[in-house]
C-alpha cells in the first residue's frame, strides 16, 4: 500500500493502518488520530491534526486520520495543510464513506475505495501512455454516460494522473478537474466536460526524456 497522501474508503480501519505501518521504510513516523468519542472527527481533533503537521522534524512523517465522518468545517480547517503540507509530511484520511468529501479535497486529495462492496470497474485507460488518439477514443467510448458515471470517471482518471507521476499537477490544474465536476451539476454534457479534463491533463503530461 502507498505511504502518499491520499483518501482511503474502507470499513476495516485498524487493518488499513496496520497495512500501512506495514509498508513504512526504516525511520518514518506515524501519527494516527482518532476522535475523542464518537464516530465524527472534530474540530479538536482537526487542530491537534494540524499542530502536529507543523512539528518541526527531519523525518517523514505520515499523518492518519481516522472516523466515519469529517464535517465540511473540519474539511475546511484541514485544508490548507492538505494543499500544502509542511515539509517530508503526508495525510491519509481513512474514512468509511466518501459521499460527504468536499470537491476541494477530492480535488487535491486521490481517492482509494479498498473494500469489494465499494468496488468498481478498473480505469480503461493508461495515464502513463495518454496521447490525443486515446483521449478521443476513450471519450467516444464513453459519450453517453450521465453526470454520475461522469463524475466516477473524473475521480478515477484524477486518482491514476495523480499515482502515475506522469503530469505536472499545479493548483491550477487541480481546480480546472474540481471545476469540471461542478460543470456536471450544472448540465454540461459528459463528454465535453471528459475531453476537455482529458486534454487539460495532455496538457500538463511531462515529456519523456530521449
Amino acid at each position: 500500500m502507498q505511504l502518499m497522501s491520499q483518501v482511503i474508503v474502507t470499513a476495516h480501519f485498524d487493518e488499513t493502518i496496520a497495512r500501512l505501518k506495514g509498508s513504512a521504510h526504516a525511520g518514518e513516523r506515524f501519527e494516527v488520530i482518532h476522535p475523542d468519542g464518537g464516530k465524527t472527527f472534530q474540530i479538536k481533533d482537526a487542530k491537534r491534526a494540524v499542530e502536529k503537521a507543523y512539528i518541526s522534524r527531519d523525518v517523514r512523517t505520515i499523518i492518519i486520520l481516522v472516523a466515519d465522518q469529517f464535517s465540511e468545517v473540519v474539511q475546511n480547517t484541514l485544508l490548507k495543510a492538505i494543499e500544502e503540507p509542511p515539509p517530508h509530511t503526508d495525510f491519509i484520511l481513512i474514512l468509511s464513506s466518501k459521499s460527504t468529501l468536499l470537491p476541494t479535497i477530492r480535488s487535491r486529495l486521490p481517492i482509494t475505495v479498498l473494500d469489494e462492496g465499494e468496488g468498481r470497474e478498473a480505469l480503461a485507460l493508461d495515464m502513463a501512455r495518454l496521447d490525443v488518439r486515446s483521449v478521443y477514443a476513450f471519450v467516444q467510448e464513453h459519450k453517453r454516460i450521465d453526470a454520475s458515471a461522469a463524475k466516477i470517471l473524473l475521480e478515477q482518471i484524477t486518482t491514476a494522473a495523480i499515482q502515475s507521476r506522469h503530469y505536472r499537477l499545479d493548483a491550477r490544474t487541480l481546480d480546472h478537474l474540481r471545476d469540471s465536476r461542478l460543470a456536471l451539476d450544472k448540465g454540461s454534457p459528459a463528454s465535453f466536460v471528459l475531453i476537455g479534463a482529458l486534454l487539460k491533463l495532455l496538457a500538463r503530461k511531462k515529456r519523456e526524456r530521449p
